[in-house]
């Protein structure tokens, strides 16, 4: 890639008019970012600082349009080996001030050019402080991007922005789930064979495990508790994804299926919110949810603090002073945020199940959760003896 085309690409979008509107009837106008045109979505903010083209490719970002809060975005361009999916699940993208021109070893192209070659329509050069605190005060919403001639009629857009479907009640999860099965080897001497459902999954999820001597099959949201089995499970997982947990009804009846076997199992993000309501606790929408790379949660088993990846809008319901009974034995809350005590975990204390509400695999880090793989073995060993 020349500088002379990085330039052209930059001043080919420096030209292009763009305007951000939310329902509410706010309004921020800037520059077009990637891909010119519009684009409809939840409008939420993402406060990691590093990192970027790991949330940009994670499926549990589909039709949310991302604000970064961090002002200065794509310093580092755009690699081949950071991505966690085959491709950018954003709806929209919304940054401050873009690079200009990306430094690092490893960057193939900008993600300017990423953004445009994959059709994902942003918006730079606005407030991205105002818009988020705006996000704090009333809660993420809906939200259009708007550039180049798709610009027009204030009122007319607001309209349009209206007129685009709530994420509550949305059923995504097989929207973003491969579509055929597929195996992850075990990195070294093979131990143990997991049957991953994928609701979402993130590529650093099976390899995390991989590395800990696990097979990991990662299967279709759709798969049954008869697909699950088919493979041999010593253990069964499920993942993160998009979507309103209060819509999963097949992957919770899966669920059901494997803690009724007392097979070992872990969830992480929406797999928590499944545990969650598998239990019979209900979820509910978080004002403006939980997402970056800085989160503080207390696990509750050990005391220990961790700063810890999430990106979840929804959350589980469940007392976080007692003990609860469910229909599989005991349920405690493992796990929860110092910011706003906010359910991080749940764990069954009669059958081998855990779950944590964010991302022991971050990419991008902070690692400090990583331990939780090594718990899910942990259960798996002790099963096996």
């Amino acid at each position: 890639m020349t500088t002379s085309i990085q330039g052209t690409a930059s001043r080919r979008h420096r030209a292009a008019p763009a305007v951000l509107v939310l329902e509410d009837g706010r309004i921020f106008r800037g520059r077009a970012y990637g891909a010119v045109g519009e684009t409809f979505g939840e409008a939420v903010f993402s406060t990691g600082m590093t990192g970027y083209q790991e949330t940009l490719t994670d499926p549990s970002y589909h039709r949310q349009v991302v604000v970064m809060t961090a002002p200065h975005v794509g310093n580092t361009g755009v690699n081949d080996e950071d991505p966690e999916s085959g491709r950018i699940w954003v709806s929209g993208y919304v940054v401050r001030d873009p690079a200009r021109v990306p430094s690092s070893w490893r960057a193939k192209r900008t993600l300017d050019e990423e953004l445009a070659a994959q059709g994902v329509v942003g918006i730079s050069g606005i407030d991205t402080r105002a818009l988020t605190r705006h996000l704090r005060e009333r809660g993420a919403m809906r939200v259009g991007i708007f550039s180049g001639d798709a610009v027009g009629d204030d009122a007319a857009l607001l309209e349009r922005v209206r007129q685009a479907p709530e994420m509550v009640g949305a059923d995504l999860s097989a929207e973003v789930a491969t579509k055929e099965a597929y195996v992850v080897p075990a990195i070294g001497e093979k131990r143990f064979t997991v049957a991953a459902v994928d609701l979402g999954i993130k590529g650093m999820t099976p390899h995390r495990m991989a590395e800990r001597g696990i097979e990991v099959h990662v299967l279709p949201a759709t798969a049954t508790a008869e697909d699950v089995y088919a493979v041999g499970p010593d253990g069964v997982f499920f993942s993160n994804g998009p979507g309103d947990p209060a819509t999963a009804d097949h992957a919770v009846s899966v669920m059901r299926g494997v803690l009724e076997r007392g097979t070992p199992l872990f969830g992480i993000c929406f797999g928590n919110q499944i545990l969650g309501r598998a239990l019979g606790f209900g979820t509910y929408k978080l004002k403006y949810g939980h997402r970056g790379i800085n989160q503080p949660v207390q696990d509750r088993t050990t005391g220990k603090v961790e700063v810890t990846a999430h990106n979840h809008g929804f959350a589980v319901d469940a007392p976080t002073d007692r003990v609860s009974d469910t229909p599989f034995g005991r349920a405690e809350v493992s796990h929860v945020c110092l910011n706003d005590n906010v359910v991080e975990g749940l764990q069954l204390l009669d059958k081998p199940a855990f779950s944590v509400q964010y991302h022991p695999e971050a990419a991008a880090g902070p690692h400090d959760a990583a331990y939780l793989f090594d718990r899910f073995v942990s259960l798996m060993e002790g099963q096996r003896a």
